[in-house]
């Protein structure tokens, strides 16, 4: 099974894409986890990403997709991925397709979690987290809804797209996600 969990922050993506990965018995890819994995093992594009991660800058798309791939070659991947962060751009989400296109493994859904705005404000401002100050937030919605939220037509128009009403408890989530993906392989 091959999925893109689609969300702004604070939506519940990785709790519930960790579930989910631990239930079918596939790979939960974060793309922070596999540049921080490439870095520390060293590997010379793990490196060059570092550079733009300790400047506080965005990695390139190019570099991200790349990481991606090594990662996707990995024998653990095999039986079936999440992706948690990864597309985050139009760009990524073409890149990922033609990469997985080659490999002859096309995504099977991309899940959107919806939650309204205010929700979204008082579960980050409820997380104690220091990346969750208000202004932060809002800023990292406003990225989220300019550069990310086009990846729900972009799944859309290829016809994987799923919306998962992710306000509830984290059961009740789940079983939404579980409905959405039941006619999947």
């Amino acid at each position: 099974m091959r999925i893109v969990f689609l969300g702004p922050p604070g939506a519940g993506k990785g709790t519930q894409s960790l579930r989910l990965a631990e239930h079918l018995g596939v790979v939960h890819l974060s793309t922070g986890d596999v540049l921080r994995q490439s870095r520390a093992a060293g590997h010379k594009i793990g490196l060059e990403a570092a550079k733009y991660l300790d400047q506080g800058q965005l990695v390139p798309d190019e570099l991200v997709v790349e990481i991606v791939a090594s990662r996707l070659a990995d024998d653990d991947c095999t039986r079936g991925y999440l992706f948690d962060g990864f597309p985050r751009t139009l760009p990524q989400a073409e890149a990922l397709d033609k990469l997985l296109d080659a490999r002859d493994a096309p995504l099977e859904a991309a899940l959107e979690f919806m939650v309204p705005h205010e929700e979204l404000l008082k579960r980050l401002s409820q997380r104690g987290r220091t990346d969750d100050a208000e202004e932060t937030v809002r800023e990292r919605l406003r990225v989220y809804a300019e550069l990310t939220r086009p990846l729900a037509n972009y799944y859309d128009d290829r016809g994987i797209l799923r919306g998962i009403d992710a306000v509830g408890t984290l059961d009740e989530v789940f079983a939404r996600i579980m409905l959405a993906v039941s006619d999947l392989s």
